[in-house]
């Protein structure tokens, strides 16, 4: 079989992440023992990862990148990088704010660089949500981030392992607030935007979505509820008069059993505790946090910055690998879905 030219290789950016936590150490044994169909930039400061994989005991080859030099394809143990100077030397598992402004440069770049085209995606390890917002900045995410840099009106939260997919309908609200914050344009953004997504980015031409109720048994008639009677249910009929294919709304649980999820594509869960602690129990740190609804591509680990474990060896880096064989695989589909 003919192997593809690295001038038609995605080109995947990847974030460096706190730099006291461990999303230097994940970068590091990721791109040093998996092969990746791909060309990988890494965003960040030289000197801190060339300091990590000697903490590590990592013999990489780790070269910034020239000016307009050309990327060359991933091969295990070498590192592309763009320099992003921290203001401080980063030491692992202490926080520096001072660095905090570094941290939002790499994503600044990254989402550039993605918006202009030099890049095909993005994925992000960890970043430190509470070290960023002493700043000043408010930040609640690398989700809302790239929505305000994208100017996107509605993004999705996805993750997916390899039983399941499951996206969001809302998603870090109070349980007291999930009720009123379900409406018939919520619900038909959010529904329209996933299936455009699985159909342009994970190549999926007709998407079987799965979609919960809200209330135990899915309000059992108006019983436990009427949010199904009086707002989901006219939002799918609505949909699927215009061809969308939603299976619901499904009782919670029973809607994550083999019965549904072999012959559908993707669940849609009311809010977040009803659908991810089910794919997190099935797949944590083999999973991967994926925002649709951009005009970009952007994956994410399913953990945190884990602070107390960075510079030990001990971190695990299976998400990184996901999340970057998930941009990959989304970067490839979008561009034979734009042929």
């Amino acid at each position: 079989m003919k192997q593809a030219s690295p001038d038609t290789l995605p080109i995947i950016a990847i974030t460096s992440g706190e730099p006291a936590g461990i999303g230097p150490d994940i970068i590091l044994s990721a791109l040093n023992e998996s092969s990746f169909a791909a060309r990988l930039v890494v965003l960040g400061d030289i000197d801190l990862l060339r300091s990590r994989a000697k903490t590590l005991n990592l013999k990489l080859d780790i070269k910034a990148l020239a000016t307009h030099s050309k990327l060359p394809a991933h091969q295990p143990g070498k590192i592309s990088l763009i320099h992003i100077p921290m203001a401080q030397i980063a030491q692992p598992g202490q926080l520096n704010i001072a660095n905090a402004p570094y941290v939002l440069e790499t994503l600044k770049q990254a989402g550039e660089g993605c918006l202009s085209g030099q890049f095909d995606a993005i994925v992000t390890p960890p970043v430190h949500k509470g070290i960023l917002c002493q700043t000043g900045t408010h930040f609640s995410g690398h989700t809302e981030f790239f929505q305000a840099q994208c100017n996107s009106p509605h993004v999705v939260m996805m993750l997916a392992s390899e039983a399941m997919k499951v996206a969001l309908v809302t998603t870090h609200l109070p349980l007291k607030d999930v009720s009123s914050a379900i409406t018939e344009e919520a619900l038909r953004k959010v529904t329209l935007a996933l299936h455009r997504d699985l159909q342009t980015k994970f190549g999926i031409e007709h998407p079987r979505i799965l979609v919960c109720g809200l209330n135990p048994h899915a309000g059992e008639d108006g019983h436990l509820g009427k949010e199904e009677i009086e707002t989901i249910i006219p939002a799918l009929d609505k949909l699927r008069s215009e061809g969308l294919d939603l299976i619901g709304p499904l009782p919670a649980d029973t809607l994550f059993t083999p019965k549904y999820l072999e012959n559908a594509d993707c669940a849609l869960a009311m809010y977040h505790d009803q659908g991810l602690p089910v794919l997190k129990y099935s797949g944590f740190g083999n999973a991967v946090n994926i925002t649709l609804g951009l005009p970009i591509i952007r994956t994410s680990v399913d953990h945190g910055t884990a602070i107390d474990l960075a510079g030990t060896g001990s971190a695990n880096h299976g998400s990184l690998n996901v999340a970057i064989q998930h941009a990959i695989n989304m970067a490839n589909n979008a561009k034979k879905f734009s042929k």
